[in-house]
């Protein structure tokens, strides 16, 4: 019967919620900040209006509502995690990641504390969703970096190719946002648009690094400034940079051959202390939880845990190498 009434109440509540959201929803559509600029942006299409093509741009905001817009903004930092969502390549914006992370945080603590679990599991339980969001996030920035390093070369090589048979930098780059790879191609279309809507070539390509987190990526930006400021023949030189990209490639690869018997040795020393205490936990939990409920053991955990986490950098130190 307890159970029945929290159900009850937390069906109610989750109909009001979503009551409330569609009566927000209706009202941003027809009246709010949104249908404002629908509006004007339909004027210019009509020409009842005229309007700088700056304003015309799309930006990312920090949220759909404007007061949340507002706060956020006062927050120092947080252009760095919309910067992160971008380079992840996710769809969200500042305001939902947040939201996201603090049902990350409270729900599994609620849950935790209802069952009367002590402080420290429901700190785990709380921690732990939040870092495994985190490391799928890295884990999709790392991969759409490298994907779009993979693609590099043959981009800079088409874009050699085009200047070579007479076009213009920036028609160079129209040109790989329309036939180049699927990944960097609406990077370099998104470059295009911007120079074409009149932002100035060096914040282009200085929006294009923030978009894609690339070293390699970076070495093209600095080269096609130095060139536009200073002159010189850029088909030339981006042709040898697709050369010395291929060429750190290759070496990377071999490197990480190499050094993949060191990573899978950090990878099973680094998480095999947390498996068994997973393991002793289950099978005999007054036996492991005396490393949080006697003062010794919480010493030892304490002295444990600094000793692996500078192991775990040690080693993730020793088969990290830098081309």
């Amino acid at each position: 019967m307890y159970w029945n009434s929290i159900g009850f109440v937390c069906l109610i509540l989750i109909a009001v919620g979503l009551f409330a959201i569609g009566i927000f929803r209706i009202w941003s559509d027809y009246w709010g900040a949104n249908a404002a600029t629908i509006q004007a942006r339909l004027r210019v299409i009509t020409g009842d209006l005229h309007l700088d093509s700056r304003t015309l741009m799309k930006t990312r905001m920090l949220s759909r509502v404007r007061w949340i817009e507002v706060l956020l903004q006062k927050i120092p930092r947080i252009d760095a995690v919309d910067i992160f969502l971008t380079q992840a390549g996710i769809k969200m914006n500042v305001s939902a990641f947040i939201t996201r992370c603090a049902m990350l945080v409270f729900i599994p603590m609620a849950f935790s504390a209802s069952l009367g679990f002590s402080t420290i599991f429901q700190l785990i339980y709380s921690v732990t969703p939040v870092a495994i969001w985190f490391a799928y996030l890295q884990h999709k920035r790392r991969q759409r970096v490298l994907r779009i390093e993979a693609q590099l070369p043959d981009t800079l090589d088409l874009m050699a190719r085009a200047m070579q048979a007479g076009h213009a930098f920036s028609s160079a780059l129209l040109i790989v946002g329309s036939e180049g790879a699927p990944h960097i191609r609406t990077e370099f279309q998104t470059t295009f648009d911007e120079i074409n809507f009149g932002i100035s070539t060096e914040t282009a390509l200085h929006h294009l690094t923030q978009r894609v987190a690339s070293r390699d990526l970076r070495f093209f930006v600095v080269a096609a400034l130095i060139q536009l400021e200073t002159g010189g023949n850029l088909t030339e030189i981006l042709k040898s940079l697709a050369g010395l990209i291929r060429d750190r490639q290759r070496i990377a690869g071999s490197v990480r051959v190499l050094s993949a018997e060191g990573r899978l040795s950090a990878w099973i020393l680094g998480g095999l202390p947390f498996a068994i205490a997973a393991v002793l936990g289950i099978v005999n939990p007054e036996f492991i939880s005396k490393l949080w409920t006697e003062p010794l053991g919480i010493r030892m955990l304490q002295i444990s845990l600094t000793l692996m986490g500078f192991g775990i950098w040690w080693m993730w130190r020793m088969v990290r190498v830098r081309i």
